[in-house]
């Protein structure tokens, strides 16, 4: 029974790897695929970080990829599997159109991208292809923030500072900083919120050494190997040792 299954994580967390991957697999095996993306890195084509690529569809604003799909059914006889990257940037009508090229036509769907965008909410597209698919999967790699902690949230930089307001599809660098370009990095919960504070001119509150400051951070390139000694280290609640013979 055709399936529609949506796979969503941080940046650089390998979904356009794997969505090439099930694309390799699926064709070795004589199987007839789609696959399609937007807004890639390389136009007409789905590319992965690791240096792998392969041709693919572009999905445009206002395509209807259910038809687009049928006419390839009538074409070619029969397709096994539709397989989309950067899903978060379909509309969600495309998605509502993918659940039924799974329920109307019998083809296996699977949906590949980020869940939420630079200010912390979820896509439109990706908002539906969870309220959608049949199978959600979150990837497990463990990206980290510049801090160490588990990266959980995309942010946006320009000129290397964190923002929270613009357009929110706007394609970027992830190899650092270059005045006047956007740039995106991964960030914990807590360094993204605090970021985000301060780009709509909130009062931070600042604990300590466990301050995220423009310049303490090393190139915002994605995951980075990180130096144990730079973690900062919690803080922890301290009390003044009573005098002797006082217990």
């Amino acid at each position: 029974m055709a399936k529609l299954r949506f796979t969503f994580g941080t940046m650089g967390s390998g979904k356009s790897t794997q969505a090439l991957q099930i694309h390799h697999n699926l064709r070795a095996r004589g199987l007839t695929t789609v696959l399609m993306s937007q807004l890639d890195r390389r136009d007409g084509r789905v590319s992965s970080r690791l240096g792998v690529s392969a041709d693919a569809e572009i999905v445009e604003a206002g395509a209807d990829l259910f038809e687009l799909i049928r006419q390839r059914v009538a074409t070619v006889g029969h397709v096994h599997a539709v397989i989309c990257d950067e899903a978060q940037f379909y509309e969600a009508a495309q998605a509502e159109q993918l659940a039924r090229v799974v329920d109307g036509l019998g083809v296996d769907v699977y949906a590949f991208g980020l869940l939420t965008t630079f200010q912390g909410v979820m896509f439109p597209g990706s908002a539906r292809f969870m309220e959608l698919a049949d199978n959600r999967t979150e990837i497990q790699v463990e990206a980290r923030c510049w801090c160490g902690a588990r990266a959980t949230h995309n942010a946006r930089f320009v000129d290397g500072v964190q923002v929270v307001s613009g357009q929110v599809v706007v394609v970027g660098d992830t190899t650092g900083p270059t005045a006047g370009e956007v740039t995106y990095d991964l960030l914990c919960r807590a360094h993204w919120t605090e970021g985000a504070r301060g780009a709509r001119g909130d009062q931070l509150e600042l604990l300590g050494d466990d301050v995220a400051r423009r310049g303490d951070h090393p190139d915002r390139s994605g995951p980075v190997e990180v130096d144990v000694d730079a973690v900062p280290q919690p803080l922890h609640a301290t009390s003044t040792p009573p005098p002797p013979g006082v217990s």
